[in-house]
């Protein structure tokens, strides 16, 4: 019996996979979809390969379909349109046709919260945008310098890769673990209160459990199932979410609850205060209706930034170190930029923007080592796309993307792609003092309104990434405090070939174990 089963079930897959193959050879020579990616097996498609390596998965398939082709992901169409073409297209979409909060909302509402950021109308969305966009005004960036540059030289001082032993001028540090801890106390010392920062501090924090539970809830499997789904990292990150919104909730209560029992003398005392962003969503968070975020609300925006200002930095301030490990001709001419820049005095906000070499290597990492390999949308209705044969627009032809696809843009895959960025897979911060910087530099407002560019490291149109200005603060600070403070050597590759990359989360990032060597500096010593 057990042998005549085991026949029937390989005889009905062998049958799944003929009509599969027979299905594609039929779906592409007929209509005028884009091109599908061949693949045996039914609803798994092509997602190990994608799943493995997206940036190359992309490289092959473009070879052999050209820049618009359909893979299938886990049972999901996923359309692909590589190049900046492909970035305008899919970012910069009306509203009415391709819908970010379709693909993210399962994935970030069950972390976010309810109410709030994709769950909730796009209008009201881009309103809470403005809400946090109080809370980064240009006098808050200034004064966010200073922040993160004690954050990180505490941390250089008492972070344990440095203090094996005692006075310890040289040793080993594991970049990626390291920066990830750096950037959480960055991000919450600045975004998000005292409250919050003192938690992260406190050794073995339920607010640090809490919060890698909630981390645990970006995984790519939860794209594609319902949120109720029992998995026990489910179970876990919906506790997380519900403590972590009365810890938020509770500070705001504390806060208004201050507030009344506030004399009228006490105005100069309340001017005093540390504006952080609960400060300011309590006070500048009235929609046009004339409704107010409520605290709940508020709560969840809080748990939002917390996440969204640690995973892409974390990630490429350590690709950043890690790529100076196998260049010391560029570590050293950061250093001298420093010294010739900033001399002996404190670093500020102004100082900071002097450092441009230090700035492009920010800005080359971001490039090379993207963390978010693909943005998605999905496709409310039936979309034709202009593909152009050979640059030629006489030879253009229009492909239809059903209604129901994903459409699916990686603004990492054209950052890295040869016809726009010469020898474009070595990392050569020096790029953009040349051509580079000239057409792809990413500084111009009309990049927010547009996206047709190679080079979108925070995406594009009207949800380009609201805190791309802190993060090139945050990531410019600690590179410099670095810097200044050791000279780091690869332990493991020293030729300046490409770093090895770690796919299995949704944010790409380096490789455990990412490790380099270390020697203090003798003004650090």
């Amino acid at each position: 019996m057990l042998f005549q089963a085991s026949a029937i079930l390989i005889a009905l897959i062998g049958l799944s996979v003929l009509v599969n193959v027979v299905s594609q050879l039929v779906a592409n020579r007929q209509g005028n979809n884009p091109p599908l990616v061949f693949h045996y097996f039914p609803i798994i498609g092509s997602t190990v390969s994608y799943g493995k390596h997206p940036l190359k998965f992309f490289e092959e398939c473009r070879q052999k379909y050209g820049n618009v082709f359909t893979f299938i992901l886990v049972g999901r169409r996923v359309t692909v349109y590589l190049g900046a073409q492909g970035n305008n297209f899919v970012l910069n979409g009306k509203q009415s046709e391709l819908s970010a909060e379709d693909v993210y909302s399962r994935l970030t509402t069950p972390v976010f919260g309810s109410g709030v950021i994709f769950d909730c109308e796009t209008s009201k969305f881009l309103q809470q945008k403005k809400f946090i966009k109080f809370g980064l005004s240009q006098p808050a960036l200034e004064s966010y310098v200073r922040i993160i540059a004690k954050e990180a030289t505490d941390f250089f001082k008492t972070y344990h890769d440095f203090n094996v032993k005692e006075k310890s001028k040289t040793g080993i540090l594991e970049v990626t673990s390291a920066m990830a801890e750096l950037t959480i106390y960055t991000a919450s010392s600045c975004l998000q209160g005292a409250e919050v920062r003192q938690q992260f501090s406190s050794g073995g924090s339920r607010i640090a459990n809490l919060y890698h539970d909630l981390d645990m809830g970006f995984t790519p499997i939860n794209f594609f199932l319902p949120s109720w789904v029992p998995l026990p990292r489910n179970h876990r990150r919906d506790v997380a979410q519900r403590e972590m919104t009365r810890f938020y909730t509770d500070i705001i209560t504390k806060r208004r609850l201050h507030e009344l029992q506030k004399t009228k003398t006490s105005a100069t005392a309340e001017n005093a205060e540390a504006k952080d962003m609960i400060w300011n969503l309590m006070r500048n968070s009235t929609y046009k209706d004339g409704s107010k975020l409520s605290d709940r609300d508020i709560a969840h925006i809080m748990i939002a930034l917390l996440l969204g200002g640690h995973h892409s930095s974390s990630a490429v301030i350590a690709f950043s170190i890690l790529s100076l490990a196998s260049n010391p001709v560029i570590q050293e001419e950061l250093y001298e930029e420093q010294v010739r820049e900033l001399g002996d005095g404190e670093l500020t906000y102004d100082k900071l923007q002097r450092l441009k070499l230090h700035a492009n290597v920010i800005k080359e990492t971001l490039r090379l080592y993207n963390p978010i390999h693909s943005i998605m949308r999905l496709a409310r209705k039936p979309l034709l796309v202009p593909v152009r044969e050979d640059n030629n627009d006489s030879h253009a032809r229009q492909l239809l993307i059903p209604q129901g696809d994903i459409l699916l843009a990686s603004p990492a895959f054209s950052a890295r792609d040869g016809s726009y960025f010469s020898n474009p897979l070595k990392w050569d911060p020096h790029r953009w003092e040349g051509n580079d910087a000239i057409h792809y530099n990413d500084d111009d407002d009309s990049l927010g309104k547009g996206a047709n560019s190679p080079y979108l490291p925070f995406g594009g149109g009207r949800h380009r990434c609201i805190g791309e200005k802190f993060a090139y603060i945050q990531l410019g600070v600690i590179l410099a405090i670095f810097v200044k403070s050791f000279r780091v050597t690869a332990i493991d590759k020293s030729d300046g070939s490409l770093l090895e990359i770690d796919y299995s989360s949704l944010f790409s990032r380096p490789q455990w174990p990412g490790k380099v060597a270390w020697e203090r500096r003798p003004c650090q010593a």
